[in-house]
């Protein structure tokens, strides 16, 4: 049996085990944006291509683990994602401060410098 590359062990591998145990592959995948094959492979440690976007996806969907937000306090990594893709609103003074905290923050994997 072939040896298991080294990100099978990380953490976000075991989320995404986790969820797709409490659901489905189908439901996880959809969530993702990725196919049912491309969950299969990574939970069996298969899939060839970069795991980057994919690990990414799972953080930002499912994640659980305390991020530091400048503006927000404590958060979970699944809520910071959903907020830094928010799109921009003049409306309200505290989501003005979120969207322009957000463009520079080390959590965004886009961010601009």
């Amino acid at each position: 049996m072939p040896e298991l590359p080294t990100w099978h062990t990380e953490p976000w591998v075991t989320t995404l085990a986790r969820v797709v145990e409490e659901t489905s592959q189908g439901r996880v995948a959809k969530a993702l944006g990725y196919s049912r094959s491309t969950v299969s492979q990574i939970l069996s440690g298969t899939y060839r291509a970069d795991v980057a976007a994919v690990r990414q996806a799972v953080l930002d969907t499912f994640g659980t683990a305390a991020v530091a937000c400048p503006t927000l306090g404590e958060i979970t990594q699944a809520l910071c994602a959903a907020t830094r893709n928010l799109p921009f609103a003049a409306t309200n003074p505290q989501r003005v401060r979120q969207w322009r905290a957000c463009r520079v923050c080390a959590h965004n994997p886009n961010r601009q410098n």
